[in-house]
């Protein structure tokens, strides 16, 4: 198997948590040894273990037949762990990493040290760091190469480069094979679910009036049991029912206004609307999450516009297909 085979699973892992890591990247890692795949895993959340680190937490419960006895998501925990191995524990593996291993402390240890103090064989990097001030891991690493399937390691990266600056803006929509929006739920439950985990790590949900006016949402994240966003309601006229579930969820703002300028602020904003929030937005939008059941409909309700798209990334949800895609030409 080569490189760019290895680092590939990376990736493919690694968008299973796009979005839901903010404010940090999605990261994937694979641990082989002798070209066996010991372990494939991806950060799956801001504060807990990055990818490195569960790659070989998991490689070590392969190789050594145990379960380790703690949450490998606590990084304190799993570095401290990994430190107490013998120093020839690793010594023959590789571990393949989209982006450069972090050399700074933050709220988790340095994976770049911890990389240096196990002394793998190899060390295989899809990008480097582009953020000054964490791009300093390759110095600390003998047997480190990187530029393996840049490009794609580079999409994956976009949305934490484009919310370090301003809002990364999420057009998210679900529709049927031929393209239709209307009639009721469209998307299987692990679709649902997984828009529920996007709304629970997003900054805000932004929807359009005539969404709150005609579907009365409650746009809440039931199942998966987080914490329902906060919305901004983009209308011109404040006339909403407050009396609809959408308002009477704790804890969280609804703003209503016409102004876009909260989209200057580095955040990460999800929109879930139709054709007229899709126009409203226009350029705006980075990037559209598709979720394409496979079925037809007689609805007439679609989304007509034009608009050109890249598509990222593609994986099943139950029986939809969801597409990552990039907005080109603006």
């Amino acid at each position: 198997m080569t490189d760019e085979f290895y680092m590939q699973l990376a990736l493919d892992k690694a968008w299973e948590y796009q979005g839901l890591t903010y404010p940090n990247p999605a990261v994937g890692a694979v641990v082989t040894l002798n070209g066996k795949i010991l372990a494939l895993e991806a950060h799956q959340k801001a504060g807990t273990s990055h990818a490195e680190v569960l790659a070989l937490l998991s490689a070590y419960e392969t190789l050594s037949n145990t379960h380790i006895d703690f949450d490998s998501k606590d990084a304190q925990k799993a570095h401290t762990f990994l430190l107490s191995l013998p120093k020839d524990f690793f010594s023959q593996c590789s571990i393949y990493v989209t982006l450069e291993p972090c050399s700074h402390k933050g709220k988790t240890p340095s994976c770049a040290s911890l990389l240096q103090s196990l002394n793998l064989l190899k060390v295989v990097i899809g990008i480097k760091d582009p953020i000054e001030g964490h791009n300093r891991g390759m110095e600390k690493l003998e047997h480190a190469s990187v530029g393996i399937l840049e490009e794609k390691c580079q999409a994956l990266l976009e949305p934490f480069m484009i919310w370090q600056k301003r809002a990364f803006v999420l057009f998210k929509l679900a529709q049927t094979s031929n393209g239709r929006i209307g009639g009721g739920y469209l998307s299987s439950k692990a679709s649902l679910t997984h828009v529920h985990k996007l709304r629970d790590a997003c900054t805000v949900l932004l929807i359009g009036g005539n969404t709150v006016r005609e579907d009365r949402p409650t746009l809440d994240c039931r199942f998966t049991e987080g914490k329902a966003p906060n919305v901004k309601i983009y209308s011109k006229q404040d006339d909403f029912d407050r009396d609809i579930p959408l308002f009477s969820i704790d804890n969280r703002e609804v703003n209503i206004g016409n102004n876009l300028d909260f989209l200057s602020k580095p955040s990460f904003v999800m929109v879930e609307g139709g054709e007229g929030m899709l126009n409203a937005l226009g350029e705006k939008i980075d990037w559209m999450l598709i979720y394409q059941t496979p079925k037809l409909s007689t609805n007439n309700l679609t989304y007509n516009t034009t608009m050109n798209l890249q598509f990222l990334h593609q994986a099943k949800k139950d029986v939809d297909l969801m597409i990552w895609s990039r907005q080109i030409g603006h």
